[in-house]
């Protein structure tokens, strides 16, 4: 099994897709408290730490690591933020490349929002590749949709991935699943209906799409909802009420447009159903919200494989080590 290292981790998404693929997490970063407690409950096998990545040290595993991941903080290049950029003091960019540098992973995997895609992140943009391809890696960037990957979600993200220039580079991003998307009104049947409420058939039946981008927010914001005025509009069409999030799924008798729980938006965002989030509800709703979908990182994670794959098939002779 293939090793990992993960800063950044969050509430476990893109670990939790990781682990699916084959890797085997031989440490995660963590800042935040509740996070820290969400990778521990569902996965005590993981060895978490709570800490500021910016006080993280990993020379001791230099050479030893497969793959460098992180998901890093979003705001800074979010269209829901101010785009402060290498500016905000959250971009976390810098630290996953020392950590490379560190480390000298055979793979590097980043994600980020569609935001770094933005004209105005060119030269930034530009300088992460120059920066990974002076350390020795071959870089691949694109922008993945999760609803290509079997998530019932519009949630575009852009995926960094590095190649250490001594193995040979055969990585290709994966393609469309060929799996049918499931309409949000199907795909939360089950749990809309949990408490026998009378109206869960007509309303699956107007919630025939899938859902618009969630959204997480930060500490700075206060509690839970949809989203942004157009994501609200968009649940609305859809029968959901977008202002805030349920506690439960709605009474026998209740009129209306129902809200979502976490365990709904969990499970829209390609979460188990039996990944707890803890019962702090704003809590969850942020960390699921933040959330990179599992089976993104799934089929990224698979790509990755193939070439670690690949190259312990072939004769390594006269190619570089990391010394």
């Amino acid at each position: 099994m293939f090793s990992s290292y993960e800063i950044c981790a969050g509430a476990g998404g893109q670990a939790l897709g990781l682990e699916q693929a084959g890797f085997r997490h031989v440490k995660l970063i963590e800042y935040e408290a509740d996070y820290c407690s969400c990778l521990k409950q569902n996965r005590p096998c993981w060895d978490v730490e709570c800490k500021d990545v910016r006080d993280v040290s990993a020379k001791q595993y230099r050479g030893e690591i497969d793959l460098l991941a992180g998901g890093v903080p979003c705001p800074p290049f979010s269209i829901a933020g101010k785009k402060l950029g290498q500016e905000d003091e959250r971009d976390l960019f810098p630290e996953i490349l020392r950590l490379a540098k560190e480390i000298m992973p055979k793979t590097v995997m980043v994600e980020n929002v569609r935001g770094l895609l933005d004209s105005k992140f060119d030269d930034y943009r530009e300088s992460i590749i120059h920066r990974l391809n002076s350390l020795g890696y071959n870089v691949h960037v694109k922008l993945l949709h999760a609803s290509d990957f079997g998530v019932s979600q519009l949630r575009p993200r852009v995926v960094f991935v590095g190649i250490r220039t001594d193995l040979e580079d055969v990585f290709t991003f994966p393609v469309k699943s060929e799996q049918a998307i499931v309409p949000i009104g199907e795909l939360l049947y089950d749990l809309m209906a949990a408490n026998g409420w009378n109206g869960v058939n007509e309303w699956r039946d107007k919630a025939n799409n899938i859902a618009p981008t969630l959204v997480g927010g930060s500490k700075k914001h206060g509690g839970p909802d949809l989203g942004p005025t157009r994501a609200k509009r968009a649940w609305a069409e859809m029968g959901v009420d977008g202002k805030g999030v349920a506690n439960h799924a709605p009474l026998p008798d209740f009129e209306g447009m129902p809200r979502l729980t976490p365990r709904m938006l969990a499970r829209i965002q390609g979460f188990p159903d039996d990944w707890d989030f803890g019962n702090k509800k704003t809590s969850a709703c942020r960390m699921i919200g933040n959330a990179f979908p599992p089976p993104v990182a799934k089929a990224v994670g698979q790509q990755i494989i193939k070439v670690l794959e690949y190259n312990e098939c072939i004769d390594r002779k006269g190619k570089k080590t990391i010394s």
